[in-house]
């Protein structure tokens, strides 16, 4: 995700930017036509739905956490949602940004002090980091043939490039008073991004020196998401708990707000608007506001429901995108012979390719066992972003049966 925010700037910032759009759907629109302009936006709200509730799912853990059991962890996300619904839903961008600032400090502040008093309790820096590397959790890239590479390269394009056609980046993007600030806020976001995410990773290998028997509890079929707020809980003295979970909730919370607003917009901007012509601001916000309400709303009935972990939903948020809306976006911006028909090519090309082998993977669509192998080894969307490089590629060349006008309004030659 480093690498997207840093890609983004090098590459997309500058062009999104000077075409002073509202939404990633815009461009589509602009580029492409109303089509790929609904299809995309529709694409990039449902990828929200993982996201959002990876978050909601954290809000409710910590308060289970921090109630010691008292608050079930379904309770507890009802409540993460309440509070991040209200401040997102009445301050819009601004709340986002504001509480942002903030909540970025206490991140900082609270997991540096929590991360140097974890190296102390563990023996120092050198020792944590010596049993890292002794351990192989310093190894990055894979050990084995071909597939493992191509596994490993499939799952940086998941993040790498699947987080980049994502709303929240861009409306942060657009939001910057100057060129300036749009690339380079972007690019240095990304970079330090980079440097302190390792800081919570080092807060939790310490607990394998500091509290072996969580490691233990983990390797007994335990719940691995438990072990950081564990340690902190059982291991920290009280200050350092009340900073770290300040740190957390504003963590979550401060990525909560955004996720909540971009798809609502996108979805309100792109899909919504063309069937209230001459609608005002004034009701565009409220009928934004209203989609912000019913987004969180199905945002919190899937979490509830899902049983995958926080990161497994991550995960599939960047697949839908990944397979179905960056090609478009990428040759969009920097291949002139990019078409209306290949855009739309590549999306279903992708999609379809992504789905049908997801499908048999989790079991909702009968397939040859090699199929079922194949993607457990590597993430079918990566197949899809494959499938959807060729669907622009073939679609743009071939004579065109789809073409649009300036406007955007679709016209069959």
């Amino acid at each position: 995700m480093a690498a997207a925010l840093i890609l983004f700037g090098f590459l997309f910032a500058l062009p999104l930017y000077r075409r002073n759009l509202m939404t990633l759907g815009d461009f589509y629109r602009s580029r492409f036509g109303r089509t790929v302009e609904v299809t995309t936006s529709i694409v990039i709200t449902i990828s929200y739905l993982g996201w959002v509730a990876a978050q909601i799912t954290a809000l409710g853990l910590v308060f289970h956490v921090l109630s010691q059991g008292g608050i079930p962890q379904s309770i507890g996300m009802i409540i993460g949602t309440a509070v991040v619904l209200i401040y997102t839903l009445y301050g819009g961008m601004w709340s986002v940004a504001l509480t942002d600032f903030f909540q970025m400090v206490i991140i900082v502040v609270g997991l540096i002090f929590i991360a140097w008093s974890a190296g102390e309790m563990a023996g120092g820096v050198d020792t944590v980091v010596t049993h890292m590397d002794f351990a192989g959790k310093l190894d990055l890239f894979p050990k084995g043939g071909a597939l493992e590479w191509v596994a490993f390269f499939a799952a940086f394009c998941t993040m790498a490039l699947g987080f980049i056609p994502q709303q929240d980046v861009f409306q942060r993007v657009n939001s910057a008073s100057t060129e300036f600030g749009a690339k380079w806020g972007t690019i240095v976001g990304g970079g330090a991004y980079l440097l302190f995410a390792f800081v919570p990773l080092f807060i939790a290998y310490s607990a394998v020196l500091i509290a072996p028997e969580l490691m233990v509890h983990l390797e007994d079929g335990g719940d691995s998401q438990m072990i950081l707020p564990q340690l902190v809980l059982m291991h920290m003295p009280m200050f350092a708990q009340v900073l770290f979970f300040g740190a957390l909730l504003s963590a979550i919370m401060s990525t909560a707000s955004g996720t909540l607003l971009a798809p609502s917009v996108t979805f309100s901007e792109n899909v919504l608007r063309d069937y209230f012509p001459g609608m005002r601001d004034k009701k565009f916000l409220v009928m934004t506001r209203i989609v912000v309400v019913c987004f969180t709303a199905l945002v919190l009935l899937f979490a509830l429901n899902s049983e995958a972990t926080i990161y497994e939903m991550v995960e599939q948020a960047y697949s839908v995108t990944l397979a179905m809306a960056f090609t478009p976006l990428a040759l969009g911006l920097f291949w002139k012979r990019a078409t209306n028909q290949g855009a739309i090519f590549s999306i279903f090309a992708g999609g379809f390719v992504w789905m049908s082998l997801l499908l048999p993977m989790i079991g909702w669509l009968p397939a040859p066992e090699a199929w079922i192998e194949l993607a457990n080894q590597v993430p079918p969307q990566f197949f899809g972003l494959l499938a959807s490089l060729l669907g622009m590629v073939v679609g743009s060349l071939l004579p065109q049966w789809i073409r649009h006008d300036p406007q955007g309004h679709l016209q069959h030659a």
